[in-house]
């Protein structure tokens, strides 16, 4: 007997068809996608959609052999969501088949391919040697650029720590990430930041109706903690929500406007603010068009960029994208960085970094920034945690292969620009 087309499998087919073919990220479509559904099936759809595209490489490998031509895509992404189940998640092997033979009956335009799912599956389960193929590789757009900057051992570390996804890092709002750790049954991390793997739902942990910390990246926390700002002085937040580096300089005692293009993302940073009962001046303007009577003490500059460090937490950027972006990106980032160092004071500093893996998003843009900006220095960046590979001359490369006993972080570039007094 047929197990029913559950709701979290149709609702993660639908975000992997919209990935794939429609090329959307699912953050765009993940609050009209899951709406209809209760909490828990909200969570399994999402961790379906995401575990597949993360091991949609390895799946696709598996499934060559046996397809003569490609399938249909929705066809084909119920094809991959089964082998994920069956192999990553471990499920029941005629329970993932069957429902990959309904989701594509279910559905008039794909219906006449139910006989060739439940064959071709069938057919991948009786040959096995899932374990034995390749980690999952990078799409062809982003691999080549990263094998040029770092080569091909490094990257294909980096695939590995992909493959592995994250757990759940957050940032105490006294700082004291020993006591949260012992708190919660988390780990604290060098950078300050306290990890929990296997968290389950993240409101309902202790801590965050109170607001004692937040989630955030170990990587993405370390940025505002090496700008070290001090108490009472003025700081900017360019591009801040959704307000994890704003509550970390408000934290310390800092006067701290943040600053966003998008009121709905300036939104959430209030609400964030409001949870934690941090206080910060709120600015919905483009960062190159704002202007100040002021000049700030410091400015921190998280620049929209290709975000390619976060693939652990997104595994479908990469399916997504296709790297067409990039050259509208980096104009946008040199313009931001000098509308930043405009900002600060004489000998006031900016820190610049970006979740990018590509150098072109870090280290030439600090190349090209000294050059367009006569007597900007790079300050060298000084914190306990930081390990001797991540620096270069322009500043700090973290990439996911680091820390492999922790469980690894994001990629991250971070530098610190100073204004000539």
């Amino acid at each position: 007997m047929a197990e029913p087309v559950d709701a979290p499998r149709r609702a993660a087919l639908a975000l992997l068809t919209g990935v794939t073919e429609d090329r959307r990220l699912l953050a765009e479509m993940l609050p009209k996608a899951m709406a209809p559904l209760a909490p828990a099936d909200r969570a399994r759809a999402q961790r379906l959609a995401t575990g597949t595209l993360r091991w949609m490489d390895r799946a696709d490998r598996a499934l060559g052999p046996f397809l003569r031509m490609k399938p249909w895509p929705r066809t084909h992404n119920a094809l991959r969501m089964a082998l994920y189940e069956i192999f990553v998640e471990g499920a029941a092997h005629h329970g993932a088949v069957n429902a990959a033979v309904e989701l594509v009956r279910a559905v008039p335009d794909t219906a006449p391919q139910a006989g060739l799912t439940n064959a071709v599956l069938r057919n991948v389960l009786r040959k096995g040697g899932w374990d034995d193929l390749p980690l999952p590789r990078l799409p062809k757009w982003l691999r080549k650029p990263l094998v040029s900057d770092f080569g091909k051992a490094r990257v294909a570390a980096m695939e590995a720590a992909f493959a592995q996804g994250a757990p759940l890092d957050l940032t105490p709002r006294d700082g004291d990430a020993a006591a949260l750790a012992a708190r919660l049954g988390g780990t604290a991390l060098p950078t300050g930041s306290v990890r929990l793997k296997d968290a389950g739902q993240v409101s309902a942990l202790p801590g965050y109706e109170t607001g004692d910390w937040w989630v955030q990246d170990a990587a993405a926390a370390l940025p505002a903690r090496l700008l070290n700002a001090q108490p009472g002085e003025r700081v900017l937040d360019l591009c801040a929500a959704p307000g994890g580096k704003t509550m970390q300089l408000a934290a310390t005692g800092a006067h701290v406007t943040a600053l966003d293009s998008s009121e709905g993302r300036m939104a959430r940073l209030r609400e964030n603010l409001a949870r934690t009962g941090l206080a910060a001046e709120t600015v919905v303007t483009e960062a190159e068009s704002f202007t100040t009577d002021t000049p700030f003490d410091a400015v921190l500059l998280d620049a929209p960029c290709s975000a390619t460090g976060t693939i652990r937490r997104h595994p479908d950027l990469p399916q997504a994208k296709d790297g067409s972006e990039f050259p509208a990106l980096f104009k946008l980032q040199e313009d931001m960085i000098d509308a930043a160092l405009r900002l600060v004071k004489p000998g006031g500093r900016v820190i610049y970094c970006t979740c990018s893996l590509l150098i072109d998003e870090g280290e030439e843009q600090v190349r090209d920034a000294l050059l367009r900006n006569p007597g900007v220095t790079v300050d060298p960046l000084d914190h306990p945690a930081i390990e001797a590979q991540w620096r270069t001359p322009e500043g700090l490369r973290l990439t996911p292969e680091d820390w492999p006993g922790l469980g690894h972080l994001d990629g991250f570039f971070i530098t610190a620009l100073r204004r000539p007094a």
